[in-house]
């Protein structure tokens, strides 16, 4: 198998391009070949992370993203968070979020906690 560690763009586009023809030929499931392009794919993934990482979101980011994808609105951040200024402060940055609103809003509405965590390092 011919499969090689990725130290550079050279290597990136070599797997890139071998990874191609696997999307206009499938290999058959459990074969050398479909094994061959779930190591190059997870080598590219892993390659693109360290090259290229996305931090993750700022948490009023990462809370309005959460709230546009699921059509909520301060109302409902208010029935989560337990007042309507509580909302509001916490949506126009004048207070931070506590570790109980942080957990609240990950279990509840599904916002990241490696965004929500990001309140903690600016604190």
């Amino acid at each position: 198998m011919d499969i090689r560690a990725l130290h550079n763009e050279v290597d990136y586009d070599w797997a890139l391009s071998e990874v191609a023809q696997y999307f206009e030929t499938q290999p058959a499931k459990g074969s050398a070949q479909a094994d061959r392009f779930d190591v190059l794919s997870d080598l590219i993934e892993a390659y693109e992370r360290r090259r290229w990482p996305i931090e993750p979101a700022e948490p009023l980011d990462a809370i309005r993203f959460a709230m546009d994808l699921k059509g909520l609105t301060q109302t409902d951040l208010a029935q989560l968070l337990g007042s309507r200024s509580r909302a509001s402060e916490v949506l126009n940055g004048r207070r931070s979020l506590t570790p109980a609103m942080m957990a609240k809003l990950h279990r509840q509405w599904g916002v990241p906690a490696d965004s929500l965590l990001r309140a903690l390092d600016a604190a």
